[in-house]
Formats: structure tokens, sequence, C-alpha cells
């Protein structure tokens, strides 16, 4: 079995000499595997290796190396090879004295080498001599050799189902279970001089892990993730980090996942984490007595969980524990493990990663409200009328609230303008400037809108809006009293300016931050600011059996308002009875959805710039095509025209209507949807408008590769043709000669110009044989 696809489609290449020019777009043709697919390779034979379990693969170079583990009987020692490129199982060469046979183990790969540490060892089919190790082996991949370490000084208590990486020349080990006890100790050892290596134990700080093993460890950023694994009564599903440079521990929080948004994983055990680009994949285990066979993916810079969609015709693992996982290039390669009835597994499977470049929408807004570019209102805000600067187009997409509040402010500007503007006339001064769409000016010429609020604070209005641009807000330190009374106002405004989204994300930051230093604080600002929810929720953490006598000996609590110590006493003597709503939660709509309405038409009301397309008009916002393109940001900023009016192209090329309006999708929410013949257009896009990076071009050549088909060929030609895409060009003619019959009864290939017409015909009689044409010559 072959492990390569055979299916042919074109991959594009771009000449990066002359990002301005769609002259230089060429499309060369060859095999390609489409993101986010499973396949089954070919399983190990029983003659090279045994089913296993337990046991450690490592990644090197073209090759994935299988170490150890059980085969439900005894316990391996053996070391096998499986080449990714032909697909091909070997035992691998070894030479020298291996470790003894083990499981739970683990291995790493530093240099040409990799090294194996600790593990469980002895006969599980006698149940004698059974231990844990603490030793430490490393295998030559170019001799084949096995060499032991010996160690001098203080060791790593032995133990096995631990975790280990490699970072900065140094093996890491962080906790795993003794025999007697789990740990959450971390010891390390430079790898790079053997004669004088030792084991130092680490001095970890912050929220470290409960003691735990059987979890997968992943290094990701300059950072080592951990996610679940066995730690008794406390198990649970959470991701720690920990940054290696102060040797500090991180919870990594959830409170900023909304509900009905993807939740983390089950807590579980015996799964594998792998980490690729900026993401952590986790895969398998056992989660509360099932097997789960979904990929996880943990997107490391958003801090967001999903679910992977594997393509329809993915040949999906089943669910397993202790297998092991290893990545090769922009692939992940799952072996073994237990499957259902305790069966030991030797498949492997790979997994296709999809290498596009993140979407930077949040981020790009986030950098528009971080350097206050191209600002057009400023709130005024409270008794102390503090001033804060936005952009309208951001604000009105995504509040009705204060959408309101600037129509208003704006009518009373243009009243105010009027009437100045009449006292000027009888002063017998006349002209002005030509308005454009939303009674806009061109930069430079437009005031500041002042919009008075004040029922609204600078710091919680300044998070507030932080929200508004970038969909999430920039969560203070967990627990401190200060930093959760500030998101308690933040709540309160989003309340009173009816942002969902936001209040449940306040209100989940809250819960998750109520502890017993700061409870009682929260309840008495909650009470003070009518907000009930948060309140409620402070009263029933209070009356816990196991929080009560410790809250009301606190001296915060001889300080309570006597009204909440009589509602705190009568909830702890008669608790209500719970209310259960099954009402679905609003949770709002997101920064997507809402640029999608304020492009469709919701923002007609506010554009204040002209993008012209071969002389036809499309209104826009200046603030969002800045945040978004620094072509545009560059323009606006120094070369803005005075109509405010753009002219649209590519390059040299004038973009069709329907690519056009692709892309504005694109600028304004991310969109990469659109038709193939689109693409092309816009392929070179991201460089001329300067794009954050180059996944609109990404998506334009899988679109490419995987849509050119008969119904919509004649438009590919016309666009490939447009933009002197000549490799396109002919991929394209090669197919209608090809499926001419069904072409020619094509609508499309009337309308096509003389020029194409004669390129097709000129097609067919360079495919036609000579044969087929002194057959014809007979027939006259």
């Amino acid at each position: 079995m072959s492990c390569k696809s055979t299916k042919v489609a074109p991959s594009v290449d771009f000449d990066h000499s002359c990002s301005d020019s769609v002259e230089y777009l060429t499309l060369n043709f060859g095999p390609f595997e489409t993101v986010h697919r499973w396949r089954r390779l070919p399983p190990c034979d029983e003659f090279v290796g045994a089913r296993r379990s337990k046991h450690t693969v490592v990644a090197y170079r073209d090759a994935i190396y299988v170490f150890g583990g059980d085969n439900g009987k005894n316990m391996l020692n053996d070391l096998l090879r499986f080449d990714v490129k032909d697909c091909s199982w070997c035992r691998a060469f070894t030479t020298g004295t291996p470790p003894a046979p083990r499981y739970h183990h683990s291995a790493v790969v530093y240099g040409s080498s990799m090294f194996v540490f600790g593990g469980y060892t002895g006969d599980i089919y006698s149940n004698s001599n059974l231990k844990n190790k603490n030793d430490l082996f490393e295998y030559k991949f170019a001799t084949g050799q096995w060499t032991e370490w010996k160690v001098e000084g203080s060791l790593p208590v032995a133990r096995s189902a631990h975790g280990a990486t490699v970072y900065n020349d140094k093996l890491w080990i962080f906790a795993g279970y003794d025999g007697n006890a789990r740990l959450n100790d971390m010891w390390t050892i430079s790898l790079q001089d053997r004669e004088h290596a030792c084991w130092e134990e680490i001095d970890q700080s912050g929220e470290i892990p409960p003691s735990c093993c059987n979890f997968p460890v992943a290094v990701c950023r300059d950072k080592m993730f951990v996610f679940s694994g066995q730690s008794g009564a406390k198990i649970t599903n959470n991701l720690f980090q920990f940054e290696f440079k102060g040797h500090m521990w991180t919870r990594i929080p959830t409170e900023h996942l909304l509900r009905g948004s993807p939740p983390p994983p089950q807590r579980r055990y015996g799964h594998t984490m792998v980490a690729f680009d900026r993401h952590l994949y986790v895969f398998g285990g056992a989660a509360d007595n099932t097997l789960p066979n979904e990929l996880h993916c943990y997107d490391v810079d958003s801090q967001t969980w999903e679910v992977i969609q594997p393509s329809l015709d993915s040949e999906m693992p089943s669910g397993r524990l202790f297998h092991a996982a290893a990545v090769i290039q922009d692939a992940m390669y799952i072996f073994g493990g237990t499957v259902d009835n305790n069966v030991r597994s030797g498949e492997m499977y790979r997994f296709q990663f999809s290498c596009y470049p993140k979407c930077t929408l949040h981020e790009d807004y986030g950098k528009l409200w971080e350097n206050r570019q191209f600002c057009d209102v400023e709130f005024i805000l409270g008794e102390r009328e503090e001033r804060v600067l936005g952009h309208i187009a951001i604000v009105t997409a995504r509040c009705q609230w204060l959408r309101k509040k600037i129509l208003q402010a704006r009518d009373r500007q243009r009243q105010k303008s009027k009437q100045e503007s009449s006292e000027e006339s009888d002063e017998g001064v006349t002209g002005g400037p030509r308005d454009i769409p939303g009674g806009s000016r061109p930069s430079g010429t437009q005031p500041l809108l002042e919009v008075s609020i004040r029922e609204a604070e600078a710091q919680p209005f300044e998070v507030l809006m932080q929200f508004l641009y970038t969909d999430k807000i920039q969560y203070p330190r967990r627990g401190h009293v200060q930093d959760v009374l500030l998101i308690m106002d933040v709540y309160k405004l989003a309340l009173s300016f009816k942002l969902s989204r936001l209040e449940q994300l306040c209100v989940q930051y809250i819960e998750a931050s109520v502890d017993l230093q700061n409870v009682l604080s929260v309840c008495e600002n909650a009470n003070k600011l009518q907000l009930d929810q948060l309140k409620e929720h402070c009263l029933n953490f209070v009356v816990k059996e196991s929080h009560f006598n410790q809250v009301i000996m606190t001296k915060e609590f001889e300080h309570l308002s006597t009204p909440l110590i009589v509602e705190i006493v009568r909830r702890k003597q008669q608790p209500p009875p719970r209310l259960y709503s099954d009402q679905p939660v609003d949770i709002g709509t997101s920064l997507v959805q809402d640029m999608k309405a304020y492009l469709e038409g919701g923002g007609l009301e506010f554009c204040d710039i002209i993008l012209l397309l071969d002389g036809h008009p499309r209104p826009a916002h200046k603030a969002i095509l800045a945040a978004r393109s620094s072509y545009f940001e560059a323009m606006f900023r120094s070369f803005m025209p005075e109509d405010g009016q753009v002219n649209i192209s590519i390059g040299e090329m004038v973009p069709s209507k329907q690519a056009f309006e692709s892309m504005l999708r694109y600028i304004y929410y991310g969109d990469v949807n659109m038709p193939p013949e689109d693409s092309l257009y816009l392929f070179a896009a991201p460089y001329y408008y300067g794009f954050s990076n180059n996944r609109l071009q990404a998506y334009c050549k899988q679109n490419l590769e995987m849509n050119v088909t008969v119904e919509n060929v004649l438009q590919i030609l016309e666009a490939a043709d447009k933009t002197q895409a000549l490799d396109m060009k002919k991929h394209c003619l090669h197919i209608i000669v090809h499926q001419f019959i069904k072409v020619s009864k094509l609508p499309n290939l009337r309308s096509l110009s003389q020029l194409l017409l004669l390129d097709i015909i000129e097609s067919l009689a360079t495919h036609i044989s000579d044969k087929q044409c002194a057959e014809m010559g007979s027939d006259i």
C-alpha cells in the first residue's frame, strides 16, 4: 500500500520578486494531500513486532521509532522503525545492551539520538520483580548503539507514567507515579555532555498542577503544556502551561469560553497531545469509562478549543488509550494503544494537519483599538468627563445602544453645522466640502464626533471597547478583589448596553474568580449594583458546608451590612429551592456576525469612503479598511484623495465585481468562501493590499486545486486569461478539449470573447491526431 495520494491537481506558486503584479502568478500541477484527513497506514505485522500499548513513539527524519510497551502478556524492549515515505515496517538495527523490557517510560529525541527514561519493569505474567526505574538510556540513530548514562549525584525518584520533553538542550521530566503515590516534581538534565551531566530538581512556582500520571506534555511557543491525566479525586480537564525561563506554572483559564462555544475535551488519561504550529492536538484516552475518538485542537493564541471535522473520506482510528503519537513535517502519526475489550493494537494512522495561516481579524481590529489611528468619535464619560477615542464603524457595528447615541450626537452636530453655515452665509461666506455617503467629509476636515455617556466611567468603558474590537476581554489577575470589582462594573455596562455576549463573559469570569478571600466583597458590590445573578452565586458559595465556617470567621464578615448578614443566615437555615431553566442562554452575536451584517447594509449610513471599481462606486469604511490592509492604512494616513474616492485594482488588473465583493468579505469579517474564479483574481491581493498574512492566498490556492470542474471551467478560463495565469489557462483548455461534448452545451460558451473562442479552436485542433485528420479528409 502506498502512502502517497495519486490524485493530481494544480498547486500555486507566486514569484515574490514582484509582489504587485499578477503577471507572475503561475500554477504548477502535482500531487497534493487534502487537509484534515485521517489515513490508515499498513499495520505492524506480528513477525516484525507485537501489537502493544504503553509504549513510546518518536520521530526522526522520515521515520517513526516505536520502543517498548506491553503486548498484554509481556513487557517489551524491541525497537521498531516505520518509514513514512514507503510505509514499511522493520526492526531497527541495534547494538549494545538495550533498556530492560518496560512500559509507561518516556522517550524524546535530541540531536541524532533518542533518550529513554524510567518506566515500569518486571515480569507482568508472573507478577514478579515489578518496579519503577529512573535509568537513562541513549540510542544513536546513526549507529544503532544503546548506551546507559551513569549519572552521579541526586537522582529523580524512580517513576513511570510521567511526562518528558526536550527544551534548550535539556531533558525535562515532570510528575508520574513512583509505585506508592502520584508525583508533581520536576527534574532536568543537560544532554550535551554525558561525562558532566547531572540531574537538577527544579523549584517550580505558580499554579503547579496536582500530582498526576498518564498525561501527555507538548512544547509550543517556548512553553510546556500539560493536559488532564490521572490525579485521584482531583482529576480535571485543566490545561496548564509551564514557562521554562521563569519555572512558572499557569492554569489556562476557560472562563472566556462562552456557553455554546466548543468546550475543552472531557477529563481523561492515557491520551496523546502533540504540538504543530500554534496548535495542540489531543486524541484518545479514557474519558469517564468511554474511549472517545474525536481529535481536539487548542489554539495557543486565541486560547480556544475546537473539535476537528475530518474530511468525509477519512479513515478514522477507533477510540483508544495508552497509544503514542509523533509529528513528521505536517502530519501526526498515531500507533498502537489499547482498544475495546482490552485488545492491543498494531495499527498506524496518519493525520494531515491544516497548514492555513491563522485568521487575524480579531488581532487586526485589536491593533486598531490599541493604536487609536483614524479615530472619528470621542466618548465623554462620567462626572469627571474623561475622554476615550474610538471608531464609529466598529462601535456602530457591534452595539445598537451606542449606535443610537452616535446617531443622536451626529444629528446634533449636523444641526450645529447648519446653524453655523447659515450664520456664515449671512456674512457672505459661500462654499463647503462636497458630501460623501453618511454625511462624512474627507479625511482631515471632519472634527471628532463627541458622544456624552454619563452612566459610564472610563476604566470599565475601555474594557467594553476592547471587547467590541476583539470579541474578548483581557482578563485581569484572577481572584484579586479590585480586578473582580472592575469586571463587575463592566458587567453592569454590558447589561445597560444590551451586550449579551459581554454579559456572559463577565459572569463566567466573576463566578470563576469568587473564592473565600473575596466572596463577601463581591457579594456586597453585587448587592449595591443590583446584579442579582452574581449575588445569588455569592450567597450559594458562602453557605456551602465547606465554606460557611471559614467565611463567617473573617474580619470582612464583621463589617458586612446587616441586611446581607440576615440573608446569609436565613439562606443557611433554609436554602431556597433550586430553579432550573431550560431556556437557551442568549450568547449574543460575534464580531464576525456583526461585521458581516455591517458590510451587507447595516453600516451604509456610516460609510466615509467610496471605492471605485471600473467607475462603479462601492461605499465603505476607512477604519475597517485601514485595520485590515497596510495599503489602505498608508493611503489614508498620507495620500488621502481629496474627493474621498479610491480606484480599486490588484496591480495592473481590475478584479471582477464578484471577486471584489469576495475581497471585501475577507476584509470585513475574514470570510474565505468564494467561487474558484474569484480565487484567481484575488491570489495576489494579500501582497498588493498588505494583509497581515497570506491566509487569503492559501484558501485561493486550495480553492483552485479542488474546484475546477466542467461546470465552471469557462468562468475560470476567463479569469485566468484576464489575470495572465497562463498555467491555469492551459489547464482549463486541457479540460475543455477532453470534455468538449459537455462543455459545448454550456450557455457561457456563447458569451466568451472571440480571442478565447479562437484559443479553444486552436487547442482542439492540436488535440486532434493525424489519424483523425486523415479520417476526416477521407470523408470529404
